[in-house]
């Protein structure tokens, strides 16, 4: 199968020129060229299916024209080894924990899938390849990770200086090996911002074998479709109709539930929870999409004021009234963000994150709406101990924070300074990597 822009100005790739390239040459987002469904067979049989079997057959809807069955198996079972539980508040309102993996946050399904396909696809290439990747957080430490000391690839990650967490921070910048960090004066759009240009320009490209291991990059929303499917599975009640909550930054998972739902997944309606960083609901309400600077918040991993994935939303639901009638978009404060981790611990017992917490509270707004009972799945894409700060100032007392977690916090941080000018960034990389 061939993978087009979403610009549509450059020719269709394969998908192994997909995942390495990351970018099209004119700026887009790959997509593939067609959508397959998954049978009637898979569904009906779901309630006896391992999460591995799961991860592999949506994998193989996807992808699996352009893999060996038994390679895509072998790389599924290699990445995907930690599962996505479904835990229930109520009969309506359910938390599906992403954070089961090596680094506490959702990215690792994204991250170790994309190193296992890169890995496999780099093999017989002379010239190493270099991987860029911005983070606002958690993708930073999901893709160090999943890359660390995978030979004949290098990663760079590029993260706004003072607006990840302590243990965000760690999580990558204290591995070394083939681990590169760089601390950049500026936003996360502008390290972003900084990768999107690397791609484009031709020196660079020309003397370096670069790609992305953003939510830009296709084989990152793959993975992310698994555990839409696993969360599906797990509910008890599947006469009631399905909502799906996430938290949304940049839209890579969002986008994944929607590839989800267009293999067969029933979906009644993705709830697009944001902070203070609204573009996206803004845009579902109005009509009008204005991307901006994004504001700081201590839901950091969502501060994203100019969505990548948007442009794959659009060319998922090409119009406003198919967005509309599939997505439905809240935003909301720090200090309503606060109350809604008091009130999930006080009244449930739960310790939930700051990201996770936006979700609930959309969830809450958007069953307001509702005319009958629905299962609200709210997605927990990072452990709270990553927010330790945060979660222990608001909550008022100690949370239990990992041994893994623990550690990192002891080392020490290897980083390297940079201004948001490209040509610094340039320059660092062609005397540097």
């Amino acid at each position: 199968m061939l993978y087009y822009s979403t610009q549509g100005k450059t020719s269709p790739a394969s998908l192994k020129e997909a995942v390495m390239r990351g970018l099209p040459a004119d700026n887009g987002l790959f997509m593939p060229q067609r959508i397959g469904k998954l049978p009637l067979s898979f569904w009906q049989n779901l309630e006896k299916k391992s999460f591995s079997d799961i991860c592999f057959e949506v994998a193989n809807c996807l992808i699996g024209e352009d893999l060996p069955a038994g390679i895509l198996q072998n790389l599924v079972e290699k990445a995907i080894d930690f599962d996505a539980p479904l835990q229930s508040l109520n009969a309506d309102t359910h938390i599906l924990e992403l954070f089961h993996g090596n680094t506490f946050a959702f990215k690792d399904f994204g991250a170790r899938f994309m190193a296992q396909l890169m890995s496999y696809f780099v093999k017989d290439e002379k010239r190493p390849l270099h991987i860029l990747v911005a983070t606002s957080g958690d993708t930073g430490s999901a893709v160090a990770h999943g890359f660390l000391g995978i030979p004949n690839i290098f990663v760079t990650v590029l993260y706004p200086k003072g607006k990840v967490s302590e243990i965000q921070e760690k999580q990558f910048t204290t591995l070394g090996e083939n681990i590169t960090a760089l601390e950049i004066e500026g936003t996360f759009d502008d390290c972003q911002a900084l990768v999107k240009q690397a791609f484009l320009d031709k020196e660079l490209t020309s003397k370096l074998f670069l790609t992305s291991a953003n939510s830009i990059n296709i084989s990152r929303l793959v993975p992310q479709a698994f555990y839409y499917v696993r969360a599906y599975q797990q509910l008890i009640d599947k006469s009631k109709k399905t909502v799906f909550v996430v938290p949304s930054g940049n839209f890579g998972n969002l986008t994944a539930g929607i590839l989800a739902q267009k293999i067969g997944l029933p979906v009644d309606r993705f709830v697009a929870a944001t902070n203070a960083n609204a573009v996206v609901p803004e845009y579902l309400e109005t009509g009008n999409y204005k991307p901006r600077t994004s504001v700081p918040t201590i839901s950091n991993a969502m501060d994203v004021g100019n969505p990548s994935n948007f442009a794959r939303m659009n060319d998922l639901m090409p119009n406003l009234a198919d967005m509309k009638e599939n997505i439905v978009g809240y935003a909301f404060t720090d200090s309503e963000t606060r109350q809604a981790m008091i009130e999930v611990k006080q009244k449930f017992g739960y310790v939930i994150d700051p990201h996770g917490a936006v979700g609930y509270l959309a969830w809450k707004h958007y069953q307001k709406t509702l005319t009958e009972p629905a299962n609200g799945i709210i997605l927990e894409t990072a452990h709270p101990s990553k927010f330790v700060e945060t979660v222990e100032e608001t909550l008022g007392e100690k949370i239990t924070i990992p041994a893994k977690l623990q550690d990192l916090l002891k080392r020490t941080k290897k980083s390297i300074g940079l201004g948001k000018d490209f040509e610094g960034f340039k320059k660092f990389l062609l005397e540097k990597v």
